[in-house]
């Protein structure tokens, strides 16, 4: 079985250097490096793809987003939402190279090129289709699914396992029933801008009962997770995701491989290992059809050796059937 693993420079770029825990350059270094260390860099596929088009970023972003993103970025100055996500032109062009090898993988997956593809930079999935957010100028993930709707039969599967919930992805196909999706995260309560010790009142994406709306009622799972979740709460959540997919039989596969909730992520409160992220992914493969495509994508991840070894495993784990 021939896995694809996407790389080059423009993808590297992704990053700020105003922020220590999401520096450009070094996530996917230390990523190759891991992949190198284990002999796993010799069994893959290595694929560098060009930008993505705007015809592909339009496919879920509206024209006026594409258009102030642009202009914003080109100044290198300000944000382009509260404040995280820095206007920088750099960014933008990776972003866009982003899109470029997703919707690359995601062509070569459908026209049975390919079986199974790993994006190291991807899985921006809190991007709205009018809205940079939290890092996230363009929703790769939720440009690959709706180019999928068009390009394949049956329903397609979208799992998420980033310690955040994926709500850019959710919102845009919550009312579709066509659009399966399973997510596991840390419950939002706990998150940036709240805490364990002073967890949020409000409401908050993800929750439980986010289960669709209209036609796309009871095609989508939310399992947060609680503050100082670790393997075996994952395991049994992670186990839902199993049957829910077993009934749903997906026709492809996009899953978001975040190892944001490995111990010691900075950004978040779980206890996880990288043998969670790899079962994860493992038994995503054996639930569907051997034939079904798997498009990868490695979302979060900010401490660096926790990236590097994390998606590793990922990588070793899709090679495994």
């Amino acid at each position: 079985m021939t896995l694809a693993v996407y790389g080059g420079a423009e993808l590297g770029a992704y990053g700020y250097a105003e922020k220590p825990w999401f520096l450009p350059e070094v996530r996917l270094r230390a990523f190759e490096a891991a992949l190198a260390q284990r002999g796993l860099d010799a069994r893959v596929r290595r694929i560098e793809a060009g930008p993505g088009s705007d015809e592909d970023i339009l496919r879920f972003h509206t024209p006026a987003h594409l258009a102030r993103v642009r202009r914003l970025c080109a100044t290198n100055e300000g944000a382009l939402d509260h404040g995280p996500t820095l206007a920088r032109a750099s960014v933008e062009a990776a972003a866009t190279h982003v899109v470029g090898a997703v919707m690359d993988a995601a062509r070569r997956l459908v026209a049975g090129e390919l079986r199974r593809a790993f994006v190291p930079i991807a899985g921006f999935h809190h991007a709205h289709p009018e809205a940079a957010r939290s890092y996230c100028l363009y929703n790769d993930a939720a440009i690959a699914l709706s180019f999928l709707r068009g390009a394949v039969a049956g329903s397609i599967a979208y799992v998420d396992v980033d310690v955040h919930h994926g709500d850019g992805v959710y919102a845009a196909f919550a009312s579709d029933p066509r659009v399966v999706i399973a997510d596991v995260h840390e419950d939002g309560r706990t998150l940036f801008p709240h805490s364990p010790e002073v967890p949020g009142a409000g409401p908050v994406s993800g929750a439980a009962e986010d289960d669709g709306e209209g036609a796309g009622k009871g095609t989508k799972l939310n399992l947060p997770l609680a503050a100082g979740a670790t393997d075996a709460d994952f395991l049994a959540a992670f186990a839902k995701v199993e049957a829910f997919l077993a009934a749903h039989r997906p026709s492809f596969v996009v899953l978001v491989s975040g190892v944001d909730g490995l111990a010691g992520d900075p950004m978040a409160h779980l206890a996880l290992t990288p043998a969670a992220i790899a079962h994860a992914v493992r038994s995503t493969a054996a639930v569907v059809d051997r034939h079904v495509p798997l498009l990868v994508l490695a979302g979060g991840g900010y401490d660096l050796d926790n990236f590097a070894t994390g998606q590793a495993a990922v990588v070793e784990a899709l090679l495994e059937g």
